[in-house]
Order: structure tokens, then sequence, then C-alpha cells
């Protein structure tokens, strides 16, 4: 019963899925109560739900059933009828609305489960926007070979940059950017520009001036510290994007002395 965006990653695109892992998540869920509870009840609870919670997964889960802190943004209650309840939630990446659902019923007194969940953003990718079925793919694809026409194509099939709209970004000097693709740290001396809000252990996507998707890091420093710096490592590689040699090499690879 679960239905809404899902985004597909096609070829080296595949390399960009831990931005999609990284970005938030918005719903909307039907809530089935197990008894007749107050609609004042109902919001006071959702609201005690907002920020910081401690969940541990559902038994049917893909990751280690241990309990961890995630952050739900919002929760706005939309309709009640009887004991459906109908909300949308914004919430961080990884969060099990489906266990949302069973603490909720639990606050409350009653108990509660997930009658229907349709995700209607992942990342930057949203319902209204970004939504496309498998036969409106399957159309554009018949146009683009019997018509030679690919504008359809184009439409549904995105450039994977834009898979990093909610992570930082630092701009790299051309002459960086195969050292990078080889899996190299990325220093001061490479850096050309970047964006505000970055933060120590925090994801950074390392693009080119222009507007390429390198690589996905783990910065070392704040922006302020980057700015004042001038030498040293900025930020650790954690998944290249792109290809090496997409660039010219314009490094030398250390020696081993003999």
């Amino acid at each position: 019963m679960v239905t809404g965006v899902l985004p597909v990653a096609l070829e080296d695109a595949t390399k960009a899925i831990q931005a999609f892992l990284l970005s938030g998540k918005e719903y909307v869920c039907l809530m089935q109560l197990h008894s007749d509870v107050a609609e004042q009840d109902i919001r006071l609870i959702l609201r005690d739900f907002t920020g910081e919670i401690y969940q541990k997964p559902p038994l049917r889960a893909s990751v280690k059933r241990e309990v961890r802190k995630r952050t739900i943004y919002a929760i706005n209650l939309l309709e009640i009828d009887g004991r459906r309840v109908l909300f949308r939630v914004a919430c961080q990446a990884g969060t099990y609305i489906r266990k949302l659902c069973s603490d909720i019923g639990e606050a409350v007194g009653c108990g509660a489960h997930m009658r229907e969940l349709r995700r209607t953003r992942a990342g930057p990718f949203t319902e209204d926007e970004n939504n496309y079925t498998l036969h409106e793919l399957q159309e554009a694809k018949r146009i683009h070979v019997e018509e030679g026409r690919e504008e359809g194509l184009r439409k549904v099939v995105r450039p994977v940059e834009e898979a990093f709209q909610y992570i930082p970004k630092i701009y790299i000097r051309d002459s960086a950017v195969d050292a990078i693709c080889h899996g190299a740290e990325l220093a001061v001396p490479g850096i050309v520009s970047l964006e505000t809000e970055i933060r120590p252990r925090s994801p950074v996507a390392i693009f080119t001036l222009k507007g390429e998707a390198v690589a996905l890091a783990e910065s070392h420093l704040t922006t302020e510290s980057i700015l004042d710096a001038e030498k040293g490592i900025v930020a650790k590689t954690k998944r290249v994007i792109m290809r090496p040699g997409t660039y010219p090499r314009e490094w030398k690879s250390r020696q081993r002395s003999t």
C-alpha cells in the first residue's frame, strides 16, 4: 500500500544513490487508530513527535534493528474520519513511517497502524514535478527510437547533478578534477568556490566549474575555516561519480623510493 516518488538511477548515476539517502523525504500517510480518540488529543500527540525522536526499525526492515535518532521536521494533520487519520510528514531519510504510526498509537494509548502511504518527495524530486510512470517512459523511448526526438526522454531522465540539490557544494579547478576521480582527498589549492553551511564530518558534493558532479565527499572543516585556510586537506572523497580521464590528468602519482 505504498506509492509515490521513487528515484531510479541509471548506469553511472547509481554512484549517486548515497545522495538520495542523505536527503529528506515527505509523505502523506493514512493511519488507522484502534479505538476512538479525540481530535485535540491526536493534534497534541503529533506535535510531541515533531523534532528529534528515537526509533527502532520494524521487524521487516532492511537495516539492523537498533534504536536510532531521527528528525521529524513537520507533521501536519490533514483530515480525520472516525478512526482514520490523514497527515503529511516531512522527515529525515531513514525514518520508518509505519513505525511512526505504531509509536503514535502507543503514545495515544489505543494502538495504531499504517494503512496507506504515499511518498510525495524524495530529496529534490517531487510528485508534482518529477513523477513519471513506466508507461510514460516507454512512450518517450518509442518516440526517440521511431521519430528521433529525445525531448521526452530528457524530461524523464534527469541529469545526475540534480540529485545533489540539497547537499552543499565545493567547486574545484579543472586541474584537480582527475585526481579526485582517482580517489584523492581535496586540498585547499584545488578549490575555486564553495557554498555555505558546510560543517565538519558532513557530506559535500564536489563539482567542476561547469557544474558537473565529480564526487561525494566528507568535509573536515566548516565553510568559514575553508575560506580562511591557505593549505591542508578540506574533504575526504567517499564516492566518485565522474569517470577518471574525463578531464586531462595534470597530477603526478607518488613514486616509491627504492
